[in-house]
């Protein structure tokens, strides 16, 4: 298992440093993809120009991938076990933690999407068969290094979306929470069913659901382990966008476009100031603002948003 560290303690004071771009080492052999390929759902049928450059981490079940060209500074990572519906074994977990690990060590990436490359699924959640294959303390130390993972993916730095198409229960309904925006398809089915299991969502479900849906609702959820499709999540606030099966990618990608033409310093202590204040009393959460405010007085991304504004272009921040 490869040593994970968490980053919640370290992203405010990382957040305010200023970013110097270098290179990433990746593990293994980048493959390049043309806009020209095509992938088995229509999902990955992507629109826009652009090149894929693939980087593979140790796991099989994850891919990082980094966009270029215009969609330079978007990072997708793509969960691929298509003979366990991407359910979360220990060795999907362990390129979870490394994927995150690698992203957070690289200021070039913007925006994170999170998604499945296999049809009609994003993820079953917990691989219950090798589960059976645990004792109650293998059990307890693989569920407490999920929810190490899953608290990882939401302390990083910078925004994160789940682009949601078919299933997403249990582990994976746990991971899309875990995200700062949820895209799902109309056919998507989501539900924290571990109840039924005699057990409880143990990846932080118990927890970030309410904070989202509220309690009577995340309590019914949880209680009955229901499974509501795209149009039900989207009304009680679980995701952000429920579109036509199949579109959830595109329109994912398209936020993470819009995102990524902002000053990327701008975007991290935004998220700092929304996630943290939330935390507190207003007062402080007050503060805590004019602090991430002050972190980008003196940045050359803010004197270039001034100088394009005033010459009537679009801005090239540098994220410096």
């Amino acid at each position: 298992m490869v040593a994970f560290r968490i980053f919640a303690m370290a992203v405010s004071h990382q957040c305010m440093k200023k970013w110097k771009p270098h290179q990433v080492n990746q593990p293994s052999v980048s493959l390049i993809i043309s806009r020209s390929s095509t992938f088995s759902s229509r999902t990955w049928q992507y629109q826009s120009v652009r090149t894929l450059i693939l980087e593979s981490v140790s796991s099989e079940s994850v891919r990082l991938n980094r966009l270029s060209g215009s969609n330079s500074g978007i990072v997708e990572v793509r969960l691929e076990r298509p003979g366990a519906k991407n359910a979360i074994g220990k060795d999907m977990l362990r390129g979870l933690q490394e994927t995150f690990e690698a992203i957070e060590r690289d200021p070039s990436a913007n925006v994170v999407m999170i998604c499945s490359s296999v049809p009609r699924v994003f993820c079953a959640g917990a691989d219950l068969k090798e589960r059976k294959t645990m004792n109650p303390s293998e059990v307890h130390s693989f569920v407490n290094s999920l929810r190490s993972t899953f608290s990882a993916l939401e302390a990083l730095r910078l925004p994160t979306i789940a682009v949601i198409e078919g299933a997403a229960l249990g582990g994976g309904l746990e991971m899309a929470l875990s995200c700062d925006l949820r895209i799902c398809g109309e056919e998507a089915i989501l539900g924290l069913p571990e109840t039924g299991l005699a057990i409880i969502p143990g990846a932080g479900g118990t927890q970030r659901l309410p904070r989202l849906v509220g309690k009577g609702v995340a309590k019914e959820l949880i209680f009955t382990g229901r499974r509501i499709c795209g149009r039900d999540a989207m009304s009680m606030g679980l995701v952000n966008y429920c579109v036509p099966t199949g579109e959830a990618h595109q329109k994912g990608l398209e936020i993470a476009q819009d995102i990524n033409q902002k000053g990327p310093i701008a975007i991290r202590m935004a998220k700092r100031a929304i996630n943290e204040g939330l935390e507190i009393d207003m007062a402080s959460a007050l503060e805590l603002e004019e602090d991430c405010y002050e972190q980008l007085l003196n940045t050359k991304d803010r004197l270039e948003g001034l100088a394009a504004f005033a010459e009537k272009r679009k801005p090239r921040y540098t994220g410096e």
